[in-house]
């Protein structure tokens, strides 16, 4: 059995060891990192964040319990929306704080190691790979925009008045042709935004569509990109959204930002 706990798809790192044991839970990879900047900010369960360093590269990460963390246990736990919301704000918080201060690799949720010499390990393996994402987002942000055709009311397109069913069916199809209509000039516009967006950003990356009521709104979503910006360019990036907004007032364009660079920074760990 190797040190470094074994990957589940999706979640980070963990093997079937005994579970009466703790564990080193590795939030984020920086370069350059003053450890004196996470202070007073805390890990999982409120532990203590540590810093482990090898070469210019120092991970950030906390102890816990492989009760909560190892593999059966966690599986467990995936299941369990309130803990994973409650582990998720925590990973995220931390990443935040640390990518504030230096150019910052998030990892995998759960990624978890032995001990720091696993740790250690993980930093030699994964060396080269980490050393060009830092330098990928490296003065930059991570900006997210969806964009998405609003929902008809209820009824919007239906007849007040009786038809034959000949009638119905012509009705039908006109409607079933404009919605296809509409769906393509919808894709078509908001392929505009996404390039003229990539255009002010450094890298930019399409992800997958989500139901939109993750983001609070209703409609079919279009697009949803990721957008890696410099710094000193977010005032600008943010600027542009707004007019694409008002450019193209039959869409919903939501913009967020900035964030750490999640989707730019985050390692393939096969």
């Amino acid at each position: 059995m190797s040190q470094a706990l074994r990957r589940t798809p999706n979640v980070g790192e963990v093997a079937g060891e005994p579970t009466d044991q703790d564990a080193r839970y590795v939030y984020a990879v920086c370069r350059g990192l003053d450890a004196q900047a996470l202070a007073g900010v805390a890990g999982l369960g409120a532990a203590p964040l540590d810093v482990v360093a090898h070469d210019e590269l120092t991970a950030v990460v906390s102890t816990v319990s492989l009760t909560e963390f190892g593999e059966e246990p966690l599986r467990r736990n995936l299941e369990d929306l309130s803990w994973l919301e409650g582990v998720v704000g925590v990973h995220d918080q931390v990443i935040r704080a640390a990518a504030v201060a230096a150019p910052t690799a998030p990892l995998r949720l759960a990624t978890i190691c032995f001990d720091d010499d696993a740790v250690r390990a993980r930093l030699r393996e994964w060396y080269i790979p980490l050393m060009q994402a830092l330098d990928r987002v490296e003065g930059c942000e991570e900006w997210s925009v969806k964009v998405l055709v609003p929902s008809m009311p209820a009824g919007s397109a239906a007849s007040d008045h009786p038809v034959s069913g000949a009638e119905y069916l012509r009705l039908k199809k006109a409607a079933s042709e404009g919605r296809a209509t509409e769906a393509a000039a919808a894709q078509e516009k908001a392929m505009a935004v996404h390039d003229e967006l990539s255009r002010r950003s450094v890298a930019s990356r399409h992800l997958s569509l989500q139901d939109p009521r993750l983001s609070g709104h209703s409609g079919t979503m279009v697009l949803n990109g990721a957008y890696l910006v410099r710094a000193e360019d977010a005032e600008t990036f943010a600027g542009r959204i707004g007019e694409l907004a008002a450019q193209y007032p039959e869409l919903l364009i939501d913009g967020r930002g900035p964030w750490p660079p999640y989707s730019f920074a985050m390692l393939d760990q096969r």
